[in-house]
């Protein structure tokens, strides 16, 4: 077993999860902890050219997926478990299951087929059940009416941002469902201030023992 800690970030586009990185790599680097930051789709230079595809170009949901997780593939062998087999934090601005939320739920592919394709990218002996997940996973639940208002106007979206408030609907579902039963899932009130937002940040990790 790694002796790193994988800690990714979920959540719907508007959620405000991408905006407490910066106070999550201080306090690890407080502890002496050497931080990985990095996201998805995107974390290698094949990565972030499959991203800008991913999030821009019109495209079959399978062929999305099968972009989806060969980006993840080499994210994974070349970033994420090297930093972990060195001791280090990798926080992560989303990790597959952003891919069942908006690819399976938001867009109706075949879960079956997406869980097929975690095992074959994310297989590694040295975790439980011979597959990589993150050890904690900070879920940013937010109503999709209110991350629509938050969007609006903030910038020039990505395909999946201009996707009218059912689709973020359906997306926000398939986090609840992808959550139902994981241990490793602490859901993030995101509906109220950023201090407050942080606190709930705060005391999950001291619940984990991790700060």
């Amino acid at each position: 077993m790694s002796t790193g800690l994988f800690l990714s970030l979920e959540g719907i586009d508007g959620a405000g999860k991408s905006s407490h990185i910066d106070a999550l790599e201080a306090l690890f680097r407080a502890q002496g902890r050497a931080v990985t930051r990095t996201r998805e789709p995107g974390g290698t230079p094949l990565g972030e050219t499959l991203r800008t595809l991913v999030l821009n170009e019109p495209m079959d949901t399978l062929s999305e997926s099968l972009l989806v997780f060969a980006a993840r593939r080499e994210h994974v062998l070349q970033v994420i478990l090297p930093a972990l087999k060195r001791g280090d934090v990798v926080l992560c601005d989303r990790f597959t299951d952003a891919t069942f939320a908006y690819q399976g739920a938001g867009r109706g592919f075949e879960l079956g087929v997406l869980a097929m394709l975690e095992r074959w990218v994310q297989a590694d002996p040295a975790h439980a059940d011979g597959l990589l997940q993150p050890g904690l996973t900070l879920w940013f639940d937010l109503p999709p009416e209110i991350a629509a208002e938050r969007l609006a106007g903030a910038r020039l979206p990505d395909k999946f941002e201009a996707q009218p408030v059912e689709f973020f609907r359906r997306v926000a579902q398939g986090y609840a469902d992808r959550a139902a039963g994981a241990s490793r899932f602490a859901r993030i009130d995101a509906d109220c201030s950023r201090e407050q937002v942080w606190q709930q940040i705060e005391s999950t990790l001291q619940a984990r023992g991790l700060a």
